[in-house]
């Protein structure tokens, strides 16, 4: 029984990954400005920092943060954003963890994907939200706004409600 579930687990696993990856490839967004070159590759997160309208400052994945930002010139994007330091799970069982260790590991994680758009006349770039870890996000089009100087991007976001404040973060990443 065990066996046929996993495989009923895995086959629609693989057709919602075949599904996602028709609906990426048929995406005609074009990010052909200079702008939208110079953000096409891998970045990886330096630093995020948080600044609430109280004036207090988080950093949501820790001081020493891992994550990767992806662009690719077909218009895809992903991101990761994780603690390093997220506890294991105790039982070493996924699906397994306790409340506590649910709690750290969903709130030291985060990722998302979709397409995205460069917006030229105010130097932003919209993510057209196809799947997210905040279910509230699928569908959405999240808004940044970016630098590039050499091999380094700034993003800023527009205010997103955190513990029921309102916070602006400010990423800073390398191209790899």
């Amino acid at each position: 029984m065990m066996k046929s579930l996993l495989s009923k687990r895995s086959i629609i696993l693989i057709i919602a990954f075949i599904t996602a990856g028709i609906e990426f490839n048929c995406s005609n967004e074009k990010n052909t400005s200079s702008q939208g070159s110079k953000l096409v590759g891998t970045w990886k997160f330096i630093s995020l920092t948080g600044n609430s309208t109280h004036g207090n400052v988080m950093y949501p994945y820790s001081e020493n943060l891992y994550g990767m930002l992806m662009y690719d010139s077909k218009g895809i994007m992903s991101v990761l954003l994780m603690n390093p330091d997220r506890p294991n799970f105790a039982s070493g069982d996924m699906m397994k963890g306790t409340p506590e260790e649910l709690k750290a590991a969903f709130e030291g994680f985060d990722a998302y994907c979709g397409t995205y758009k460069i917006e030229d006349d105010n130097s932003s770039v919209v993510h057209h939200l196809h799947g997210a870890k905040f279910p509230n996000w699928v569908g959405t089009d999240q808004i940044r706004f970016f630098k590039i100087s050499n091999d380094t991007l700034r993003i800023t976001a527009p205010p997103i409600l955190v513990y029921g404040v309102e916070w602006t973060f400010k990423a800073v990443l390398v191209r790899l």
